[in-house]
């Protein structure tokens, strides 16, 4: 199984267990992420590539995963993937370099799987 696949099938998963639990603040919580990726001022292509740096910075690999996957789904290229990758590194440091090899790595197999 892909790791894309693996990651996808978890995520779901696991959230349809925590929704279903129905905690008020839980799923309230859930419900402003999703919305504060919808188009607004700012497009939801943007706000995907705002979402992957701050995730790279914060080191969080489930969070950079999730967002390079909606960043391919709105059609950001490698080369904009590239220059993301950079802006984290430059505000995160040198602490973000292994994400950015895991990113890259889960970035080639989402390009793969889309051939």
């Amino acid at each position: 199984m892909s790791q894309i696949q693996e990651f996808n099938d978890y995520r779901a998963k696991m959230n349809e267990v925590i929704l279903g639990k129905n905690n008020k603040v839980i799923n309230r919580l859930f419900n402003l992420d999703t919305n504060t990726y919808a188009d607004g001022a700012l497009n939801t292509r943007t706000k995907e590539m705002l979402g992957l740096v701050a995730s790279m910075v914060l080191r969080c690999d489930d969070c950079i995963k999730y967002h390079l996957g909606k960043c391919h789904d709105e059609g950001i290229n490698t080369e904009e993937i590239y220059e993301i990758f950079a802006v984290a590194n430059i505000v995160g440091g040198t602490i973000v370099i292994p994400h950015t090899r895991r990113a890259a790595e889960y970035w080639e197999e989402l390009i793969q799987n889309s051939k």
